[in-house]
């Protein structure tokens, strides 16, 4: 596990965003935090990093958005599972046709997106204490991120993300 502090929502999307260059298609990122912590801030920044199209919001109220590439990479899904009760409500949402040839962030998936594939990152979003809505620009996060499961080629690719993630936010 790494953990990272990002000082400000820009510096968080900056990190997405240097995930999104290192993410490839089939990989699942579970996103956990409270509500506010910087979890879409994260995804917005991912996005941009794979080059897709359309703005990236919170698909709380539609569950699940589907980005298209721009630049012939995969596509960004983006699901906010806080409204999905159960793995059956997950199935029925049909991730699976899309994780092949996309990179799936599930925000609130923890305990539910993880049977659809044997690896994932699990990215915990922690905002600072003492910040009110006004100041959650300003407010620092810390950002942890643990690689589960088998990574082919492992070495390689989990050390990249390792470096890709100490490198200083601005």
């Amino acid at each position: 596990m790494t953990t990272v502090t990002a000082a400000t929502a820009g510096a968080t999307g900056e990190l997405g965003r240097r995930l999104g260059e290192w993410v490839r298609a089939g990989d699942v990122l579970v996103l956990t935090g409270e509500l506010g912590a910087g979890k879409t801030t994260l995804t917005r920044g991912l996005g941009e990093g794979l080059g897709v199209r359309g703005e990236v919001t919170s698909p709380t109220f539609v569950i699940s958005r589907v980005h298209p590439s721009t630049t012939g990479g995969p596509a960004l899904v983006h699901v906010d599972a806080y409204r999905l009760g159960s793995r059956a409500e997950v199935d029925d949402i049909d991730l699976e046709t899309d994780l092949a040839d996309a990179v799936l962030v599930a925000e609130w998936g923890a305990g539910l997106v993880e049977q659809l594939t044997d690896r994932w990152l699990e990215v915990t979003v922690r905002r600072a204490t003492g910040h009110d809505a006004q100041e959650a620009d300003q407010a620092t996060r810390e950002i942890e991120v643990a690689a589960v499961g088998e990574w082919e080629p492992a070495a390689e690719r989990l050390s990249a993300l390792s470096n890709l993630l100490r490198r200083e936010l601005p």
